[in-house]
């Protein structure tokens, strides 16, 4: 079963379109949550970054930390280290934080990286401050870095812990050394947009991929409905062997209707090509009948009364059999495709050949190149001669010459010619427009198809018109070799 799904041509084209929307799907929603995150990510850098820089500032200007406004924001960690890491100042609820580097929260934790005792971070204290008395000259003001830092981490402040964005500044003193502002924002807002955002697409891609796997394979279904009906009365076709019926069209105007059109085409041709070859094995049956059946009544009286037997008749049936079965041979070949070969040969010489010994034949030939069978291409001369010396009164003209491309042999004859009407049915096979005088002369209707049949094979044509003397003029043409 799952073999016989993946063999139709509208589950490979729904799971490919589902796999393609799905791989676009994924990278599309991908990007779209990296870029959100980039977005509020660099928005809580922003955030952070003014903090941190506007703590930094009143800081330079030598602010004591209790008056640094920054430290009074209830929501946003706010820390202050000096050079040796230590922190000096701390926002007033800040409790616990990763991602300053400090291991305490706030001055006077315990835990403290740098050594030394409590007097000592005093005195530090109060030289960071500037805060002495008040005969002392004014603190000196530091320079703010013009560079931030970013890092992530938590913070505790009030109880509640969250993540944050870190903002660092350096604050530099030529008396009291570097300090270093950490300033955060939150990144709740950029955690909850990226999982709802997440959430959103995994909800909606498994539905949209669905609505994509069933518009496909209801679009697909619709478009090779007519496929199938084609496939349908081929196998109809098939089963009954009735060349006549053809395959419905759809009125889609697409490449479904093409392929209809064409295999509409392609049984006419075939119900032609059996139509002929029906005619031909009936015809052939009929022509061969005759002589076969002359033949065995002569043997069949010279047998019993040999004083009767008549030589010469049996002797012309034969011969009538003998090339009867030669030009069913010749078109059974041509039927089946032979190729004419390449040879070389002149083609007036040929001509000349052919017309030699013939009562009543002039011929003026050229000298002509061309190339194919010399024989097949001298079977079409004789069967042109021969048909026109049967419908001549008394003089058949032969002439060869170049013309362009073509090499264009004229066999023309005195007789009555041929009705226009019927010009075009004599190369069929099996016809005789005089059908008493054929079959006296022996012919049997094979000549002239088997001369255009020869034609065609090699390139060429072979057409009838009216000679100027009144009679028959056929052209054979056929392609020069330079």
């Amino acid at each position: 079963m799952t073999r016989r799904w993946f063999g139709s041509v509208r589950s490979r084209a729904t799971l490919a379109a589902t796999l393609v929307v799905a791989v676009a799907l994924l990278a599309a929603g991908a990007a779209v949550l990296l870029s959100l995150r980039s977005d509020l990510t660099g928005q809580a850098e922003s955030e952070a970054a003014s903090a941190a820089r506007a703590v930094a500032v009143e800081l330079s200007d030598g602010r004591p930390y209790d008056k640094l406004t920054g430290l009074d924001e209830d929501d946003r960690p706010v820390q202050i280290l000096d050079e040796r890491g230590r922190v000096v100042a701390a926002s007033e609820d800040l409790e616990r934080v990763t991602g300053t580097g400090a291991d305490t929260a706030r001055p006077g934790d315990p835990g403290g990286r740098a050594g030394g005792d409590a007097d000592d971070d005093a005195d530090d204290s109060d030289d960071a401050n500037g805060s002495d008395g008040p005969d002392d000259d004014p603190a000196p003001r530091g320079e703010v870095d013009s560079d931030t830092d970013f890092s992530t981490g938590t913070a505790t402040i009030d109880g509640t812990t969250a993540d944050y964005r870190f903002a660092a500044v350096e604050v530099e003193f030529e008396d009291r050394g570097k300090f270093t502002v950490y300033a955060g924002a939150p990144l709740a807002a950029e955690r909850s947009a990226v999982g709802t955002a997440t959430t959103a697409m995994l909800i909606g891609f498994p539905l949209l991929l669905a609505v994509v796997a069933g518009a496909t394979w209801l679009v697909t279904r619709r478009a090779l409905s007519p496929v199938e009906g084609i496939r349908r009365e081929m196998a109809a076709i098939t089963a009954s062997e009735d060349l006549a019926r053809r395959v419905p069209v759809p009125a889609t105007h697409d490449e479904v209707a093409r392929l209809a059109l064409t295999t509409n085409e392609t049984l006419a041709a075939l119900e032609s090509s059996v139509e002929r070859q029906r005619r031909f094995v009936a015809d052939a049956s009929h022509e061969l009948r005759s002589p076969i059946a002359s033949l065995r009544t002569q043997l069949e009286v010279g047998a019993a009364h040999p004083e009767l037997l008549d030589l010469d008749g049996a002797v012309t049936d034969t011969v009538r059999l003998q090339t009867l079965a030669a030009d069913l041979l010749l078109l059974a070949r041509l039927d089946a495709g032979e190729r004419p070969g390449d040879a070389r040969f002149d083609l007036g010489a040929l001509a000349r050949e052919h017309a030699e010994g013939r009562a009543g034949v002039t011929v003026t030939a050229d000298e002509v190149p061309v190339a194919g069978s010399r024989a097949q291409v001298g079977r079409v001369l004789t069967n042109l001669l021969d048909n026109a010396r049967r419908h001549a009164r008394s003089a058949v003209t032969v002439g060869v010459r170049a013309e362009g491309e073509w090499a264009v042999v004229a066999v023309a004859d005195d007789g009555d010619g041929v009705p226009e009407a019927d010009r075009e049915h004599i190369f069929e096979r099996f016809v005789r427009l005089d059908e008493a005088r054929s079959r006296d002369d022996g012919g049997a209707g094979l000549g002239l198809a088997i001369a255009r049949d020869v034609a065609v094979r090699h390139g060429g044509t072979l057409t009838v018109g009216r000679a100027p003397a009144g009679g028959a003029l056929f052209e054979l043409r056929l392609p020069r070799v330079r």
